[in-house]
């Protein structure tokens, strides 16, 4: 059977994401690199000025988080620095500022309980729709723009919800907001986990359909 070529809503196949994969550096002495240690490093400065009640400074943190996160990927294209590593590190700050902001807001009772509980068990659907898959021989799935508009969303809400922690007139007017980003961000973030396990089952169909010879590597759509 002849896979026809992907449209341009598709997933790239495997053997094509692997080819990328293969043609990045093995280098780990970067500046993108240097970066995403130093924003791994501010993960647990992060929780503990939260659970402190230093907002100002875990404000700070925030943004010079997200500063790092938009340079290392300019500086890593401008440099021509992109590796390996870089491609672990930088998804897994992000994941881990985004568990340990939750964590310390749910604590800090700027959230809920349960609003923390479903975050976080669409952070463990998807994770296993990506074991799933592997076991099935396909790549991850590519982050969708729902996620991607998620992760604008929470990127602005996060700052935005200790700011309203204080208590002065410009902290009455971010509160708002900072709901409002916070439940769209929420909405955006679980709807999209529910598009990785529509692909995951989509693609496991496919697969039990294909016929002998073609194989899963031939990618998911």
């Amino acid at each position: 059977m002849t896979r026809v070529a992907p449209t341009p809503g598709e997933r790239a196949p495997t053997k094509l994401v692997e080819q990328v994969g293969d043609a990045l550096s093995d280098r780990w002495l970067t500046i993108p690199n240097a970066l995403s240690i130093l924003r791994l490093l501010g993960v647990p400065v992060f929780l503990w000025l939260v659970l402190v009640h230093q907002d100002l400074w875990a404000i700070l943190v925030l943004v010079f988080s997200g500063l790092t996160d938009w340079l290392d990927g300019k500086l890593a294209r401008w440099l021509d620095q992109m590796s390996k590593l870089g491609a672990l590190l930088d998804p897994a700050a992000d994941r881990l500022y985004q568990l340990v902001t939750i964590t310390a807001f749910a604590v800090r009772g700027i959230i809920p309980w349960w609003v923390f509980a479903v975050l976080v068990a669409r952070d463990v659907l998807v994770a296993a729709c990506i074991w799933v898959l592997g076991r099935a021989g396909y790549a991850p799935p590519e982050v969708n723009y729902v996620g991607k508009a998620a992760t604008f969303c929470l990127m602005y809400a996060f700052p935005m919800l200790l700011v309203g922690q204080f208590h002065n007139g410009f902290a009455d007017f971010v509160r708002p907001v900072a709901a409002a980003f916070s439940v769209w961000g929420g909405v955006l973030f679980v709807f999209s986990g529910l598009l990785y396990t529509v692909q995951t089952r989509a693609a496991l169909r496919a697969r039990s359909t294909m016929s002998p010879g073609t194989g899963a590597a031939e990618g998911l759509s």
